[in-house]
């Protein structure tokens, strides 16, 4: 799995730690570390409240470029 910088640079954007955001959506700091990192698929329901918290659609945060396939 490819490291997720598209994640990554919301959280930046934001100014949020990833400990903020893991707080935010009720996980650990790991596992914001673990989706940033791509070692971590989270669910849908995760993926949506990050969204919400980061102000961002699942495309923008979570939809694989053709390109980055190649």
């Amino acid at each position: 799995m490819a490291k997720n910088l598209k994640f990554k640079s919301a959280r930046a954007a934001k100014d949020m730690s990833q400990k903020e955001l893991a707080e935010a959506v009720g996980v650990t700091r790991q596992t914001v570390n673990a989706i940033e990192s791509g070692d971590y698929n989270p669910s849908i329901q995760l993926c949506v409240s990050l969204c919400k918290v980061l102000g961002k659609t699942l495309n923008d945060l979570f939809w694989e470029d053709e390109e980055s396939d190649q």
